[in-house]
């Protein structure tokens, strides 16, 4: 039997209640959270997945075709995001790309300051498969309101249908058109970032390797929870393999679906892990979750970015999960760790 489902605003109110009581009241009510590799997930963390696994939710898209894991997330999004920030723009922009118009958006919020501000070229998650304008929405606002620069979101082709490399042509093609494209957008093209979580870090950090050597480069990388080494098996893919709704066989399935058969998967447009050479990148804010199966290969992907000579921020928040980027209108913990990546980029990009 399905479980039972009420309308995005009553699901979210619930889910907004749970998530902010006080922490002894989350013990209370749905146990002591977990306690694995030293760490402890956030109460109201746990809160969302105990409640998540009450509608039968245990991960993000094993067992469903693209389709429904797309018709899924769009649903899910307004119960965890719930009502719109307001901004004082949000502009429909269509973006050239390799093979058709991207579809875009521009956020400015109330107190961006007039004239010239940095910009912020986002990338969204969704394991290349899933996610658009609409599922990231909420996080592009929040960045925006929080950092007081534009904030431009990028939707670009998804895999089965357009699978590596289309999505890296379009986001390297994007921030190539902002770049180009500064003076209409009045941002300052020395102050452009790429910033993305999960995929969207991906490509980020895709983007920030292929412009080493033009003369258009990133200002700084802002990479939440991204994947950077589908070869590898690092010990987080296992270690946090169930129960944290991102899952080994989610991990399976994305991959799967975006890397055709025959790629090499060592290619450092998709592993940037195995790249020989990480000298030379932009300054770089990455942001891991403790109990994510991406953990591991996100922390020695900015070790190895330190080793090679780059300006590196590492931040691991060890109680959060994959996908709290997303989170910040529901859970306090997620709202401080976008908090945080706000404040780098605002040093970043000063």
């Amino acid at each position: 039997m399905a479980p039972l489902r009420f309308p995005p605003r009553v699901e979210h109110r619930a889910l907004r209640a749970a998530c902010e009581l006080p922490p002894r009241a989350q013990r209370a009510l749905f146990g002591a959270p977990p306690c694995l590799d030293g760490q402890e997930l956030a109460p109201d963390i746990h809160a969302l997945l105990q409640l998540a696994r009450l509608q039968g939710e245990t991960s993000l898209v094993e067992g469903r075709t693209p389709e429904r894991a797309r018709e899924e997330n769009l649903w899910a999004t307004p119960v965890v995001t719930g009502p719109r920030r307001p901004m004082r723009m949000v502009a429909a922009l269509g973006i050239p790309g390799p093979a058709s118009e991207m579809p875009a958006r521009l956020y400015l919020a109330h107190d961006t300051p007039s004239g010239t501000t940095p910009l912020i070229v986002y990338y969204h998650g969704g394991g290349w498969a899933v996610g658009d304008l609409v599922t990231h929405d909420g996080v592009c606002r929040f960045l925006a309101a929080h950092t007081g620069f534009r904030v431009l979101s990028v939707e670009y082709r998804l895999a089965p249908e357009h699978p590596f490399p289309a999505p890296v042509e379009d986001a390297l093609a994007a921030f190539e058109w902002a770049a180009a494209n500064a003076e209409r957008l009045a941002v300052d093209p020395a102050r452009i970032a790429v910033a993305g979580d999960s995929a969207g870090g991906n490509l980020s950090a895709a983007v920030s390797l292929l412009t080493r050597d033009a003369n258009a480069r990133p200002a700084m990388q802002v990479l939440l929870y991204p994947v950077t080494d589908a070869v590898g098996d690092l010990p987080s893919r296992k270690l946090f393999a169930e129960g944290f709704l991102l899952t080994k066989g989610d991990m399976d399935w994305f991959e799967g679906h975006y890397i055709p058969d025959g790629c090499d998967e060592n290619d450092p447009r998709i592993s940037m892990m195995r790249a020989p050479d990480l000298s030379g990148l932009p300054p770089a804010y990455v942001v891991t979750a403790g109990f994510d199966p991406l953990r591991d290969e996100g922390e020695a992907y900015a070790e190895r970015m330190r080793d090679a000579g780059n300006t590196v921020a590492l931040r691991r928040h060890s109680g959060l999960i994959h996908g709290f980027a997303n989170l910040t209108a529901v859970s306090r913990n997620s709202r401080a760790a976008m908090h945080e990546a706000c404040g780098a980029l605002k040093m970043g990009l000063a």
